[in-house]
């Protein structure tokens, strides 16, 4: 772990943030990475913001408009060392202080442990709790996911965030090709996200390989899939986009199942979670009638 005091912390036009930089869950097919984002090596030696609380303190108070903060789409915000150093919560309560909008997005169930906060900022604002779920088979995901919490605890993670009123929603990225790119596998994670009521998913057919990324990715085909990195290599060499064969029919039932589970999967459908909620304020006396 290496302590450092950011610049900043609230980014882009989605405000996106990251509390740490790198991962400890050791997901072979991490696109944080890739080369482009000059994330440090060692990638599992954790780099920590440690003045994120004060800079989103110093950041929020100052809008007059009502956002929505997103964590977890570079690193996850709640990798083992959360539990210890506690960054990911102190900045959502800075969140709820200054009436502001948050959703994460995580494959650790330790997220449970802010559910109060999130509750509370859903009430007040705007807040989701999103998961990302490969495969329902707790076994594979220990393959490819293998310090994660298990998909089978996550589902669980979303419907006690579901029961308590707070959005839910799955990222069902990427999916890999010759190991999750089947019919089977995507129907019974639809399934899965139905029966914790999730209400969207976002969907894909592939995965994505960068230098950095591409390399790490091999090395554990070769531990975990003994032959698989030969017909990565064959078929995709160097591309950056790596669809499954059959893409275009495995999204076909992606859309379909969703569609007939009621979950969203739309761009424009998934926004609308991302929605501040409206004010309500008192009719003073001297206001027009």
């Amino acid at each position: 772990m290496r302590e450092v005091l950011a610049k900043t912390l609230i980014l882009g036009p989605y405000h996106n943030y990251n509390v740490y930089r790198g991962c400890t869950h050791g997901c072979i097919y991490c696109d944080s990475r890739s080369a482009c984002y000059e994330i440090e090596l060692p990638f599992e030696d954790i780099v920590v913001k440690v003045n994120a609380p004060q800079l989103a303190e110093a950041e929020l108070s100052t809008k007059r408009n009502k956002i929505v903060c997103r964590s977890g789409s570079m690193c996850d915000p709640y990798m083992p060392i959360e539990a210890e150093l506690g960054l990911s919560r102190r900045v959502l309560e800075v969140i709820l202080k200054y009436g502001h909008g948050a959703s994460f997005l995580t494959k650790n169930i330790l997220a449970l442990r802010d559910l109060d906060l999130i509750e509370q900022i859903a009430k007040k604002a705007c807040a989701v709790a999103c998961f990302t779920v490969t495969t329902t088979d707790d076994q594979l995901a220990r393959r490819i996911e293998p310090a994660a919490s298990p998909p089978s605890e996550r589902l669980k993670a979303l419907m006690a965030f579901a029961d308590r009123g707070v959005a839910t929603g799955v990222w069902m990225t990427p999916v890999l090709p010759w190991i999750t790119a089947s019919e089977e596998n995507i129907r019974a994670v639809v399934a899965a996200c139905a029966e914790a009521r999730v209400k969207y998913i976002v969907g894909t057919t592939g995965t994505t390989m960068r230098d950095g990324s591409r390399e790490h990715f091999y090395a554990r085909l070769d531990e975990e899939f003994p032959g698989l990195r030969r017909r990565y290599e064959q078929r995709y060499g160097t591309s950056y986009i790596c669809k499954a064969y059959d893409s275009d029919r495995l999204w076909d039932v992606f859309t379909s199942a969703c569609d007939a589970a009621g979950i969203a999967w739309r761009e424009e459908d998934i926004a609308r979670f991302f929605t501040i909620r409206e004010r309500k304020t008192q009719m003073s006396l001297f206001d027009d009638l």
